[in-house]
């Protein structure tokens, strides 16, 4: 099997749910860093979230993890103790071919290694930090973040730093093909864009979240479901002004193909938030997700457009 079909094609696939389709649209200069660096920003993930592992122990694991990418250690196999752990097949598979991403990784050139090395320092410095908040966290110990500050510097860090990376790479590779705007303006909405992106998320997982003792809602007592919701409800109209950001930032793109690429988690965003519009945390408890179908119906809306 061709290496690389299987970690940016299988393998990619098998772990992005509509992210993949988005990648599929990047102009080929594009396309193959973006995929690598989200394969390594989801092994980070994957170890951070790995229930089974001690939380020390997975800030270890991700330590290693960063040394890898930049280059100051060598590749090695992940213990079994950390794989076993993963229950969703797909991810065990990630994990099991990190060191052939990172030989794929470590083959690209050196100005565009750097981009992706300070977006994957930046997420992993997120991911840490939230260990050592969470690390002692339970249904019976509910942490939450203290305040609004901690919670966007979080979304920073996890995707905020993901829009000025795709930015950036984009005047890399295209120059003045990417965009004729203003750099500083496209990055400010880039990180606006990302920022939001990462409030969907946090307000769709706010139930699942809690039942594992976390709370991303700076609220003073997360017991109470209607200062939770109230809260809640104030994010998504942030997440909401965030996405509309990322709106505008596509229309500064250049080719239709770019634009179809940063747009469609735009579009998905909107979906979701529409759906967590006055919700109760019971509501919650059911997995909120466009369906598959309404994907693939708004991308052809984008695909339609001129």
């Amino acid at each position: 099997m061709n290496d690389t079909h299987e970690l940016e094609g299988d393998v990619l696939k098998g772990v992005s749910r509509s992210f993949y389709l988005s990648l599929r649209f990047l102009p080929a200069p594009m396309r193959r860093p973006v995929s690598i660096a989200y394969l390594l920003a989801r092994i980070s993930d994957t170890i951070a979230d790995s229930a089974a592992v001690p939380a020390a122990e997975r800030t270890a694991f991700l330590d290693l993890h960063e040394r890898q990418v930049l280059g100051l250690t060598e590749g090695a196999p992940w213990p079994l103790r950390l794989i076993d752990g993963i229950p969703d097949p797909k991810e065990k598979r990630l994990l099991v071919n990190h060191i052939q991403i990172l030989e794929a990784l470590h083959s690209i050139e050196p100005v565009i290694l750097s981009l992706i090395h300070e977006v994957l320092a930046t997420i992993i410095g997120g991911q840490k930090l939230d260990l050592e908040r969470f690390g002692n966290a339970s249904l019976e110990n509910i942490i939450t973040l203290p305040n609004d500050s901690a919670l966007e510097d979080y979304t920073w860090q996890v995707a905020g730093c993901v829009g000025i990376f795709w930015t950036k790479l984009g005047f890399a590779t295209l120059g003045d093909r990417f965009s004729k705007a203003p750099h500083e303006h496209l990055l400010k909405l880039a990180a606006e864009y990302g920022s939001g992106l990462q409030l969907v998320n946090i307000l769709r997982d706010l139930h699942a979240d809690f039942r594992a003792g976390r709370c991303y809602l700076p609220v003073a007592n997360p017991h109470d479901e209607n200062i939770l919701m109230t809260a809640f409800q104030a994010w998504r109209e942030i997440a909401l002004r965030r996405i509309g950001s990322g709106t505008e930032y596509s229309k500064h793109l250049r080719s239709k193909r770019l634009r179809i690429a940063s747009s469609l988690p735009a579009l998905i965003g909107n979906e979701t938030l529409a759906m967590l519009a006055g919700v109760t945390m019971n509501n919650l408890e059911k997995v909120i997700r466009v369906p598959r179908k309404r994907v693939y119906s708004l991308l052809l809306g984008t695909l339609l457009r001129r």
